[in-house]
């Protein structure tokens, strides 16, 4: 059993809580019994996984054979967490092999720029399983969609849904349809599209890509009501109606 914080896995757990340092290793991670599972099912094999142990210095099943669990004090583990409640279980997982961008991608593409916060990342990765499928691609100023925020957000769709980073939105396939703000035609422009381009929240979707553009896009929003949606939560209705074009 792990009792030391000086251990080199609860070290290596420390630095992938930085995007460089994922990058370098060729790792990321996920926290909780429900990730390790949503991961296994999906076909990944962890690195390792670390383990909470009880006063007993039993810890929590793995559901797998093959997988490297090690058992670790449970301060030492909640140590390490980026949970505010500490985690019983953190799993270690190799980055997928980042790949050029196909000419045909094999379905809709959902295009992110600019889109920094982590939690609204993994969020639009989860939607766009639960929703439209296909991949998501991540231009300048995205977040890390493997950061430990985004994969939680992904709850669990990290695993199941194609995500590349460092997209050229050049390469993106058309028609490309850009959710905007205002002054966009009515959602039913969105029938076609494959690929839907979603901006900051703030900054929005710089011109050079609008003009890129095939066609925009705006959510009517009720009068006297916000003036604007959270990026996820617009991304989320476009993607409903794309998946359901007749409705």
């Amino acid at each position: 059993m792990i009792t030391s914080k000086d251990n080199p896995k609860l070290k290596l757990v420390r630095r992938l809580g930085e995007r460089g340092d994922r990058r370098r290793e060729g790792l990321f991670l996920s926290e909780g019994e429900d990730l390790l599972q949503a991961g296994l099912a999906a076909g990944w094999t962890p690195s390792f996984v670390l383990v909470a142990a009880t006063e007993q210095g039993e810890g929590a099943a793995v559901p797998a054979s093959g997988v490297e669990a090690l058992r670790v004090e449970a301060r030492l583990l909640d140590a390490v967490s980026s949970l505010g409640s500490g985690s019983r279980m953190i799993a270690v997982w190799p980055l997928p092999e980042a790949a050029a961008w196909p000419a045909d991608p094999g379905g809709p593409t959902t295009y992110l720029h600019g889109v920094a916060d982590p939690g609204n990342v993994g969020t639009i990765i989860r939607s766009v399983d639960a929703l439209r499928g296909g991949s998501v691609a991540l231009g300048p100023g995205a977040a890390d969609p493997y950061g430990p925020k985004a994969v939680r957000a992904s709850m669990g769709s990290i695993f199941t849904v194609e995500v590349r980073c460092e997209v050229a939105f050049a390469t993106t396939p058309a028609p490309r349809v850009a959710l905007v703000a205002h002054g966009g035609e009515p959602l039913a422009a969105l029938v076609g599209a494959t690929t839907l381009v979603l901006g900051a929240e703030r900054g929005g979707i710089p011109p050079s890509l609008l003009a890129l553009s095939d066609r925009r896009v705006t959510i009517g929003l009720r009068e006297r009501g916000a003036e604007s949606l959270n990026v996820a939560a617009a991304a989320a209705i476009a993607l409903q109606r794309l998946s359901s074009p007749g409705r």
